[in-house]
């Protein structure tokens, strides 16, 4: 890992048309729009999205980093995330966060073990540890 800080940039770029357009060096583009609950269009990647696709690619990479440096052999994980938008204190906002994580792992592994290493790549989860609103976390472990 390359030291700290670290500093990312993107653009966003948009019209009177429903659409955003996101780029970043060397990054493919993405359009994004409001969801069709906010009278978005519902056919493009939206700000709610994105956050939660922050979170699960957060979690995916910092399990990942943890697994290997533990030591803890797995084949596959694979996540479900949901996110409940409401008003709270008269703020429009995520309220709760729910993040569903399924560890498949070879036979004969300690789930208590990847149990509890799933719960730090929670904690340890950038993306998460900067968000006011809590993720909740479940999860599976199964062998295969």
């Amino acid at each position: 890992m390359k030291p700290l800080p670290h500093e990312y940039d993107l653009h966003l770029s948009g019209d009177t048309s429903a659409y955003g357009l996101l780029t970043g060096e060397g990054l493919p583009e993405l359009r994004t729009a409001s969801p069709k609950d906010f009278d978005g269009p519902g056919d493009a990647w939206t700000p709610e999205h994105l956050l939660l696709a922050a979170i699960d690619a957060c979690f995916l990479f910092t399990f990942r980093a943890m697994a290997r440096a533990s030591k803890v052999g797995y084949s596959a994980l694979a996540l479900d995330s949901a996110g409940t938008v409401d008003r709270q204190d008269g703020v429009t906002r995520f309220t709760d966060i729910r993040l569903r994580a399924r560890l498949t792992v070879p036979p004969g592994t300690d789930r208590d073990r990847a149990q509890r290493l799933l719960e730090k790549a929670e904690r340890g989860c950038l993306v998460s540890a900067s968000l006011s609103t809590p993720v909740h976390l479940d999860t599976e472990i199964v062998e295969g």
